[in-house]
């Protein structure tokens, strides 16, 4: 993968290489010319008009792809604000839901007191990732023989979902609900399908699990308070719901197959940089702004040296043979990327 990695990046670098030769080769040959024909300046001078006139053509042009480039990409930012702030209030709601399933009194006796107060420094992702040998306690607890018929770890996923940071080891009394989740939190939520545990426990696997996981111990005004907040995350979806192991997998299965991912996504969008195309149009209209246009413009109007004349016409020659050879590859780069 490094050895194409290096043919591509080295690939790439050709037309700018022989962009750049072309530019000194032109400098080269123009000074010789007008050193062996004076008159050869007058003639640099009269097409000089000619070279503005392409060189403002060319920028005026680009300049106003790039100004509606950035309009659609405000417009674009907005809907997916838009769509972020829709998609974070349901994150909010969801994890509303898990702390009343955490508070409630469905688990078997001493599983709080376990891992509240024994484990209390320990989070689902160490368990998860205990290979990477960074928690001892992670491996203690995987190490011993546990009493709450391996519901311990749906405990432990459950808590990880108010978590706000990957690494908080002790959550607060009152659910946090963030304006923006932070990324690495989503990240670890995404990468180990937190939510997931739902649908396993109460789904696949409840015919082992309904002894230890009594979800008719969960007071009724949760229950309702619940399946609002359900409702409101997406009433189609739940529309039908009641509270039951059906409702339990389902809201867990939504969650970490459409929710947490959304979040991810529309994060990622909202701090996306400007695409490359305009970065690369943007470098393209600065150069011609500068050497097609001020630069023979100045020397027509406050006679500057003619070698500033020649390195313009230099230029503007090489950047159009630059873009000419690398502009299909870049929007092909861009298209597939």
């Amino acid at each position: 993968m490094k050895k194409k990695s290096f043919l591509r990046d080295l690939f790439a670098l050709i037309p700018l290489v022989f962009s750049g030769l072309l530019c000194i080769t032109l400098i080269i040959l123009l000074w010789q010319k007008i050193n062996y024909n004076p008159d050869f300046v007058n003639t640099l001078t009269q097409i000089s008009t000619i070279f503005i006139s392409i060189s403002g053509f060319l920028a005026a042009i680009i300049m106003v792809y790039l100004a509606f480039s950035a309009l659609g990409l405000k417009n674009n930012r907005v809907i997916v604000i838009d769509s972020l702030s829709k998609i974070t209030q349901k994150m909010h709601n969801f994890r509303e839901i898990i702390g009343l399933l955490l508070q409630s009194k469905m688990w078997l006796p001493g599983l709080k007191d376990y891992i509240d107060d024994e484990y209390e420094g320990l989070n689902f992702f160490e368990v998860k990732e205990f290979y990477k040998g960074k928690s001892k306690l992670a491996i203690e607890f995987l190490q011993e023989n546990h009493h709450y018929g391996d519901t311990e770890n749906l405990y432990l996923e459950l808590k990880s979902l108010l978590m706000t940071k990957p690494k908080e080891r002790k959550l607060s009394k009152n659910i946090q609900f963030p304006k923006i989740y932070d990324k690495a939190i989503i990240e670890k939520w995404l990468e180990h399908k937190c939510g997931s545990g739902l649908l396993y426990y109460f789904g696949y696997k409840f015919g082992i699990y309904k002894e230890a996981l009594d979800i008719d111990a969960v007071f009724e005004r949760h229950q309702d308070k619940i399946m609002s907040l359900a409702n409101s995350i997406d009433p189609e979806v739940f529309e039908d719901s009641s509270f039951n192991e059906v409702f339990l997998s389902k809201l867990g299965d939504y969650m970490s197959n459409d929710i947490i991912p959304k979040l991810f996504q529309l994060q990622e969008d909202v701090n996306t940089e400007m695409p490359l195309l305009l970065k690369y149009l943007y470098g393209i209209f600065l150069f011609l702004i500068i050497f097609g246009v001020l630069t023979p413009l100045g020397f027509l109007l406050f006679n500057l040296p003619i070698i500033l004349l020649i390195i313009s016409f230099s230029a503007i020659v090489s950047i159009i043979f630059y873009l000419s050879t690398t502009f299909y590859q870049f929007l092909s780069n861009e298209i597939n990327s």
